[in-house]
């Protein structure tokens, strides 16, 4: 992409800098007011969903929290981490389909009927007969083809509407004759998809920016965050100056800047939406809370539409970044609550006009008669570091908030986490348990009996230990009391409660690697069962990913680049396809059932309906193999199939076998596997009582033996 396809100054309405702008003290105190109190709101609202991840955390990490109080009977303090390895389990899965084949489940397609960009078009050279001759009688009357032919010409339509509706095909086609609207319907037609050209031009480009965003790094972050805490946070997309090394022929370093839309993971803790809304859609505004350095802030100024001044009488009035109380539960150290660093404030979503309008924000025309429009405010230290209307269009908030598990009533989802807290807590109690009485049941208790002892001795015992008694004194000493060993009472009820996990979580403990799977499990078929079953309560949280993630995400990449992309080839009437859902099957089973189609599609009654390239495609896919590097399309199958046929009719013809021999071994060398066969029978040729074949027959005496042949 050139760096002048992408301006976005062009388009952005901002404020101007402070040293060329008089902005009155109560002008921004209003902005920055309306900031701070949604953030304070938001933050409020949300207390309750952070102690949930808290909690979910510590299951995680194995830590016991201050509530937990143990009993002086309880010495252990062992802590059971099935949490964390029921939730890298479901991580696992979510990566695995959010990088399947190497390549972002997210596809772009034409609509059903696109609008603008012809679905297909075609042209015929090898003209039919009836077309030659009705040219030649001048009784040739529509661009599109001929009369009776089936393609009518649209009222009002001409030869150069079919050229505008071309798309990026335009320059290519534009000066072939004979070409209509529509499939080929000639054995020696060739048809087009201006709408498919667009489509997979735009889905490349698409792909190329997540690659070149590094997005496969922060979808990783997002999936993660997604399974633990319940909810994933993903930002963008927004324009970023990247910078790309370049050096001269003379050695001199001199990079080159392009503006690329950028997409970023957002850790949920840093994450402050409307607290009256369930979705983004929904919501009036989001914020996130930067902890920036005094170099990151100052390298804002770099960025557009920031006011330079203003952001060093925000960093002459020192850091201002007050811990949170829930950062000393994710730190493995304590710090002090003020650190060496800067709380940046970014908002996005409705401001007043007027507001806007006591900062200088010029209003376009087409606007003004709103009260409320979409904006980008940024704060730090009470200043106000920047405004700028959303510079997209439509005007959307660029961020993209996926729940593991829908919670319709809350914008923040459930997690895995928090769906075994309980059985967590249990697991953990009857393991102490277990552990202490197995400790108490392997040592003996020592019972002393001090009157039959010489006083001031040392009680404490060890092998060899030798304890004077008291002259004359009856009866025992010394007594060890043994206490019963329940600890496998308590481990069946640990196994309870595992098995509980597995059933509120719907993520099996075979599905990550528990051995000793008995019954049907032993088997392979057995196996591919059960992680089909176990696979239909993550198929909820892919069908998440699809619908609040990718298809957002990749929704808004298309309108970058449909507003900055200045590149014909890749537009068109256009929609964005989550994959995701698609992906989870089984490759195994998925290309079995490919298999199973294709041999029931190559019945030649149903074959004339059946994609055969879209077949083989969708096989290749399931085999993790690129269709585009593995499969022709449709004309080079044609050619392929006929080299194929030159080929076999060169091969030389393979002798048949002999009747009765193994059809895996003609030639009777006794290389073939063994099979199920018919012995010959008398008379026929083969059978040695036939007197037929190399035998030798028993002679008179005095002659030689002969053989027949």
């Amino acid at each position: 992409m050139a760096e002048e396809d992408i301006n976005i100054e062009d388009e952005a309405i901002a404020l101007e800098d402070a040293e060329n702008t008089e902005i009155t003290d109560a002008g921004v105190s209003s902005i920055v007011d309306h900031v701070m109190a949604s953030f304070k709101k938001s933050e409020d609202y949300r207390y309750e969903d952070e102690q949930r991840w808290i909690r979910a955390y510590r299951n995680y990490r194995g830590l016991y929290g201050p509530d937990v109080q143990f009993t002086e009977a309880e010495k252990s303090r062992v802590f059971i981490k099935i949490t964390k390895t029921k939730t890298l389990a479901a991580y696992g899965q979510i990566a695995d389909v959010l990088f399947a084949g190497n390549k972002f489940p997210i596809s772009i397609e034409p609509t059903e009927l696109p609008e603008g960009v012809a679905k297909n078009v075609n042209f015929d050279p090898k003209e039919p007969e009836v077309l030659r001759n009705r040219e030649d009688e001048g009784e040739l009357q529509s661009p599109y083809g001929f009369p009776e032919d089936g393609s009518e010409l649209p009222k009002g339509a001409t030869a150069e509407t079919l050229q505008e509706r071309l798309g990026p095909l335009q320059e290519v086609l534009q000066d072939i004759e004979g070409l209509e609207e529509g499939v080929g319907k000639t054995p020696t037609a060739i048809t087009f998809s201006p709408a498919m050209v667009a489509a997979k031009a735009m889905e490349k480009q698409i792909i190329d920016q997540l690659q070149e965003s590094n997005a496969n790094k922060h979808l990783r972050s997002t999936a993660f965050e997604m399974a633990l805490f319940g909810t994933g946070v993903m930002k963008g997309p927004f324009a970023i100056d990247k910078e790309y090394p370049n050096w001269s022929d003379e050695g001199e370093y001199s990079p080159i800047f392009k503006t690329i839309p950028q997409v970023n993971h957002v850790s949920v803790w840093n994450f402050y939406p409307d607290p009256d809304s369930t979705n983004i859609d929904q919501a009036q505004y989001v914020i996130e809370r930067h902890k920036m350095s005094r170099t990151e802030l100052r390298a804002l100024k770099r960025r557009p539409y920031f006011r330079d001044t203003v952001i060093e009488e925000a960093i002459a009035d020192g850091e201002n970044y007050i811990k949170k109380y829930w950062e000393d539960d994710l730190t493995d150290y304590n710090q002090e609550n003020y650190i060496d660093r800067f709380e940046v404030l970014e908002y996005w979503g409705m401001m007043d006009v007027e507001m806007l309008l006591e900062q200088n924000v010029e209003i376009p025309k087409e606007l003004e008669n709103f009260e409320e429009l979409q904006a980008n405010i940024w704060v730090c230290n009470g200043k106000l570091l920047r405004a700028v209307l959303n510079p997209f269009k439509p005007a959307k908030i660029p961020y993209h908030a996926s729940p593991y598990e829908l919670n319709p009533y809350s914008f923040f989802g459930v997690g895995l986490a928090e769906n075994m807290d309980d059985t967590q807590t249990l697991m953990n109690g009857f393991m102490r348990m277990a552990v202490d009485n197995a400790v108490l049941s392997g040592n003996l208790l020592i019972e002393v009996d001090e009157t039959n002892l010489v006083p001031g001795q040392d009680l404490s015992v060890y092998p060899g230990k030798i304890f004077r008694r008291q002259g004359g004194a009856p009866g025992q000493a010394i007594f060890g009391t043994k206490f019963p060993n329940v600890s496998n009472e308590n481990l069946q009820l640990f196994d309870k409660a595992r098995q509980l996990a597995d059933e509120s979580t719907g993520m099996p403990s075979f599905a990550h690697g528990q051995t000793g799977v008995s019954g049907v499990g032993r088997t392979a078929a057995g196996i591919s069962m059960l992680m089909g079953a176990a696979s239909g309560s993550i198929k909820t949280v892919i069908k998440n990913v699809d619908d609040y993630l990718l298809k957002p995400l990749g929704e808004g990449l298309f309108r970058f680049n449909m507003q900055f992309n200045f590149d014909p080839a890749i537009k068109g009437d256009l929609e964005v396809i989550a994959r995701g859902t698609e992906s989870l099957m089984a490759n195994e089973v998925r290309s079995q059932r490919l298999m199973q189609f294709l041999q029931v599609a190559s019945n030649p009654a149903l074959a004339p309906f059946a994609k055969f390239n879209y077949i083989v495609r969708e096989i290749a896919k399931s085999m993790d193999l690129d269709p585009s590097k593995v499969t022709n399309n449709m004309d080079e199958a044609v050619l392929q199939a006929e080299m194929l046929k030159g080929m076999q009719g060169d091969m030389p013809q393979q002798p048949q076998a002999p009747a009765g021999a193994n059809p895996a071994d003609p030639t009777g060398a006794g290389g073939g596997t063994i099979g199920v066969g018919q012995a010959p029978q008398p008379n026929e040729q083969g059978f040695t009582g036939n007197g037929q074949g190399n035998i030798e027959q028993p002679q008179a005496a005095g002659q030689p033996p002969t053989t027949t042949q």
